[in-house]
């Protein structure tokens, strides 16, 4: 048997073979290859277009430019401030000097305007209520709600009804707002305290029980009747001198209104046994040194024109 005198390995890729692969495209003069295979593809070896070139010049030159002439490169403190002196922050800082100003206008005129007149200044009236109620959003929401609607379960009055603890007229929420409820740092606070009548041994649990379905009835939910009827003359004894014999509450004393459906802490029977064994003492804090006069007054409006001001 006579050996093959082309001893080239079948998968042995020669300089020609890998410069035109294909042998009709030597007659096609087709450019070389860049010499690397994927999966059997290879690829042309064409220099880059001259117009991309150029483009790719230019944004090196812009660059360049912008690096001098903007704030661009960070260190240590600060970033380089550019030849032109742009700064995003201090554009900022005018803008909002400048609306301050136009604004402070009106909180003068707020702080000139009797509370209850207000709402008699239309305009006035409109720039108190977005005015305070970009101030609740950033410093009562958190327990009041964004919209107001306050949280049941942790005690934070709904602002949206007409139920007051200490009244819903424009001084009254001024006031509130200004020395806050039961805190110890302004003498002014609103302040009551409920008994915790059954912590205290005031009264026994049947009593509780007794009064808890008395309460139950002045509100019209369900309730065991004998029970209510007992408690009622526990309630006459212990409870009616700040929530009212009939239940009405006590806007001076901030003692809240039984005979509806509106409740701070919740109205099933649970809450009120737990509101009665252990007392409340929800406490708000006074804004007196955080926000102006003017932003309190503009609070006010805002939080009397949500549907529930007096």
């Amino acid at each position: 048997m006579v050996e093959s005198k082309d001893k080239t390995p079948e998968n042995k890729v020669t300089p020609a073979a890998r410069q035109y692969p294909d042998p009709a495209s030597k007659l096609r003069q087709d450019p070389p290859t860049t010499g690397h295979s994927w999966d059997g593809i290879e690829e042309y070896d064409n220099p880059m277009p001259r117009w991309w070139v150029w483009i790719f010049i230019i944004t090196i030159i812009w660059a360049v430019g912008y690096w001098i002439a903007m704030p661009a490169w960070p260190g240590i403190q600060s970033a380089t401030s550019g030849m032109l002196g742009y700064s995003s922050r201090a554009n900022v800082a005018t803008e909002i000097s400048e609306f301050e100003a136009r604004n402070e206008q009106f909180f003068v005129q707020l702080l000139e305007t009797d509370l209850d007149a207000i709402r008699d200044n239309d305009e006035l009236h409109r720039f108190a209520v977005n005015a305070g109620g970009s101030v609740f959003r950033a410093q009562c929401s958190q327990c009041h709600g964004t919209g107001g609607a306050g949280v049941q379960a942790n005690g934070f009055p709904n602002l949206l009804d007409d139920d007051w603890l200490w009244g819903g007229t424009m001084d009254d929420i001024v006031t509130t707002i200004s020395y806050g409820i039961r805190n110890e740092d302004y003498p002014d606070a609103r302040y009551s305290a409920m008994p915790a009548f059954g912590q205290d041994g005031l009264l026994d649990n049947d009593e509780i029980d007794q009064v808890v379905n008395h309460v139950l009835s002045l509100s019209g939910a369900d309730h065991d009747a004998a029970l209510a009827a007992a408690g009622a003359e526990v309630f006459d004894l212990n409870c009616a001198s700040c929530h009212g014999v009939e239940g009405e509450g006590d806007y001076f004393i901030g003692a809240p209104a039984l005979n509806n459906q509106i409740w701070l802490y919740g109205g099933s029977p649970d809450a009120i046994r737990e509101s009665v064994y252990y007392s409340r003492f929800g406490v708000m804090p006074g804004f007196e040194r955080r926000l102006r006069d003017a932003e309190i007054r503009a609070v006010a409006a805002y939080v009397h024109q949500l549907g529930g001001g007096q």
